[in-house]
């Protein structure tokens, strides 16, 4: 694709962004929307330094690369076969280190991308902050909710922009669905179910000869003391779309967790099962498994009237008409179609899933990375955060680590009321 095949067909997304977002209640509940929306400012290109270069550090080192307001001025990561494919996606002149501090000393930055594990995202963001720089980090935000409350905090008082990598705050189908879902499309929202399972171990492959000290550098979302596993590495994602949608916070959560399937010496459960409770009786209900991915990724967000499953981008009626099964068979048996038919009664209908078609909700070829990352580039540019993403990462990583508290006590835990004020 040349420039002008890209401006245009940008543009035609980014309109469709704006068609998205644009509608009464949605500006208030995605008042980000608009940094997507808008043409970066012409200028200098933001210099962002890259702190982690494994499979995600990479991911958005190529997202960088398509916006037109950001460019990757260094590259760091302390695994040398890491920085080497890192080195492979940027320039030969880009910058390399070993040791992000060294990094933020040798100074030519206007921001640091965090793509490291969990358990140092906290010091790492301190540092680039006492060393003058806008922060983009990858989510969650911090291993314990303390920390996530002092990225918080640190932010402010130095007054630069702290950014949690939610991409699907930036996504065209989540917008639309926002909008369907502020005109009153699905009626009243009383239940999202949000899913997330995979059938993959998460084990990573370690080089010959490897012990467990690089057993914990690589695999670290296995191990307590770095990840919650799950948790926070995909339900935190889901937990901020919950929040959004329910434009509320949790009063409380309760879940099982268990090592079901690999018992291969992790730490983490593999297999999370968990209600939040949200004002006015309505809940999340969220499981994620490592052995099953016939369900995938979704969150099925269910009204009075209808229901929306953003990742499908599909929006469905509850007005499907029903049909007598004895009627059912009647019409089948005319046209000659067979299919079992379950029978209670001449006048009974069963409780069976609704299977109308629905109709397809908006959507973008472009990824919502590279979007955010411009919607970053312009927040670094102007020094000032675009409203709103904060709060929805903030507790949507407080939520996700509160039910790993649940799940670990099998108690009830409340929402905190000593939160840092977002």
């Amino acid at each position: 694709m040349n420039d002008r095949e890209f401006d245009l067909s940008r543009r035609a997304f980014l309109d469709r962004v704006f068609a998205a977002s644009a509608g009464v209640g949605v500006m208030s509940a995605a008042p980000w929307a608009t940094a997507a929306a808008a043409a970066p400012a012409q200028g200098d290109l933001v210099r962002l330094g890259v702190v982690g270069t494994g499979d995600r550090g990479r991911a958005l080192i190529q997202n960088i690369a398509r916006t037109r307001n950001c460019a990757v001025a260094a590259i760091c990561d302390n695994y040398a076969p890491n920085l080497a494919r890192g080195k492979a996606l940027v320039p030969a002149s880009t910058r390399s280190f070993t040791d992000y501090r060294a990094m933020l000393d040798a100074g030519g930055l206007d921001g640091v991308v965090i793509a490291t594990p969990l358990d140092v995202h906290a010091r790492q963001t301190f540092d680039a902050i006492d060393a003058g720089l806008h922060v983009w980090c990858e989510k969650a935000m911090a291993r314990t909710i303390a920390d996530c409350g002092a990225m918080v905090t640190r932010a402010r008082a130095g007054r630069k922009v702290l950014q949690i990598g939610h991409q699907r705050m930036f996504h065209p189908t989540y917008l639309d669905a926002l909008k369907r879902a502020k005109a009153g499309d699905i009626g009243t929202i009383t239940q999202i179910r949000a899913s997330w399972h995979r059938n993959k171990s998460w084990r990573r492959p370690l080089p010959d000869g490897a012990g467990r000290e690089m057993d914990r550098q690589i695999n670290w979302r296995l191990y307590r003391d770095r990840s919650a596993g799950v948790m926070t590495e995909l339900a935190t994602h889901q937990l901020q779309v919950t929040n959004w949608f329910f434009d509320a916070l949790p009063t409380r959560v309760m879940g099982s967790g268990s090592i079901c399937f690999w018992k291969d010496g992790r730490e983490v459960y593999d297999h999370v099962a968990l209600i939040y409770d949200y004002p006015g009786g309505r809940k999340t209900i969220y499981s994620s498994l490592l052995n099953n991915a016939r369900y995938g990724c979704e969150e099925q967000i269910q009204g009075s009237k209808g229901t929306i499953e953003p990742e499908l981008g599909r929006i469905y009626s509850e007005d499907a008409p029903r049909v007598a099964q004895l009627a059912q068979m009647q019409c089948d048996v005319r046209d000659g179609r067979k299919r079992p038919i379950p029978i209670g009664g001449a006048t009974w209908f069963p409780e069976l899933p609704v299977r109308t078609p629905g109709d397809a909700l908006k959507w973008g070829e472009y990824d919502e990375t590279m979007l955010q990352f411009e919607g970053f580039g312009e927040a670094v540019r102007s020094g000032r955060e675009l409203p709103g993403l904060l709060y929805q990462a903030y507790h949507a990583s407080v939520a996700s680590l509160l039910g790993e508290q649940a799940m670990d006590t099998g108690r009830i835990i409340e929402w905190p009321k000593d939160l840092v004020s977002v």
